[in-house]
């Protein structure tokens, strides 16, 4: 049976500033601000990166927090799937919603959003692969 670990968490924001200032005096993490043309997302690294953007130490996340607006206005967790449609066609057969289509993120991988059969917000990643 295949695992789909929880590979990111993501949260809202208020103001930019005083969201990377608590997240960096509080627990130390690096706080990247990306610029409008990324939606103003602030990429949060909680544990050791590597080239590719994940983690180096297996059980570890990253995380990111975007402006708080109709989308984003809870906390959600970001479960990364081998194949982005096989697992939309799942959560639609569970009883879940999805959001659109998978949106490509710029050396992640594809994206999509869903709702759960109690309403939780949840997202999916198909991470790129090593070299594509």
């Amino acid at each position: 049976m295949s695992k789909n670990p929880v590979v990111h968490f993501e949260m809202p924001y208020d103001d930019v500033g005083r969201l990377a200032g608590f997240y960096e005096k509080a627990f130390g993490w690096t706080m990247n601000r990306l610029g409008p043309e990324m939606g103003s997302y602030v990429v949060a690294h909680t544990a050791e990166t590597g080239e590719d953007m994940m983690v180096k130490t297996p059980g570890t996340i990253n995380g990111g927090f975007s402006p708080r607006n109709e989308e984003y206005r809870e906390t959600r967790v970001v479960i990364s799937v081998p194949d982005i449609q096989a697992a939309m066609k799942a959560v639609k057969g569970a009883g879940g919603k999805v959001k659109g289509d998978p949106v490509e993120i710029p050396g992640i991988g594809r994206y999509v959003s869903f709702t759960d059969t109690e309403g939780n917000k949840v997202a999916m990643l198909q991470p790129r692969s090593i070299g594509g």
